[in-house]
């Protein structure tokens, strides 16, 4: 089972911009998400600082983040990706499984990903992920390629809003009409 500080601060720094955003969009009166903590068990904890040093995961994680976007329900999870193509195996079953659930009771689901090498952000309706993760099952390929995304989904550099996700929300709805 993995531990806390194994994971050592991947992909901290898109969740600050993604809090920061959300914070705006409360603000703004546009959404109200909310990040999802992990259920922690601390394991050793500096008696100095009081800080946790080494814990365990107690339950599976869902979503990093859920949500309403003006009445409609949004959950999303946040991942990191240092080349073109990126890895299934950074997504888990049960995250697939519970972003399905959530869309068959009228949310929608979707990955935001930072493609770090790139400098962009993307946005991943629930339906594209699902057909990767489909493919994978059926012994296609275990990842997709950056090439293999609608690029209609890059997330627009805006003033103000570190990760615009709320354009890209809009337009998967739009396609989804």
């Amino acid at each position: 089972m993995g531990t806390w500080n194994s994971r050592g601060l991947r992909g901290s720094t898109l969740e600050d911009l993604i809090n920061l955003t959300n914070e705006r969009y409360l603000e703004s009166g546009l959404a109200l998400i909310q990040k999802i903590p992990t259920p922690i068990t601390p394991i050793a904890i500096d008696k100095e600082s009081r800080h946790i040093t080494l814990a365990y995961f107690e339950q599976k994680s869902t979503v990093d983040y859920i949500g309403a976007v003006q009445g409609i329900p949004v959950c999303f999870d946040a991942k990191e990706c240092s080349a073109d193509t990126f890895a299934l195996q950074n997504i888990h079953e049960h995250q697939v499984e519970f972003m399905k659930q959530f869309e068959k009771q009228g949310g929608i689901a979707f990955f935001i990903i930072y493609y770090t090498h790139k400098d962009l952000f993307y946005y991943l309706p629930y339906e594209m992920l699902s057909f990767f993760w489909e493919r994978a099952v059926c012994g296609g390929r275990k990842s997709f390629r950056f090439e293999e995304l609608n690029p209609e989904y890059i997330l627009p550099k805006k003033n103000g809003i570190f990760v615009p996700y709320l354009d890209m929300l809009q337009k998967d709805l739009e396609d989804r009409e």
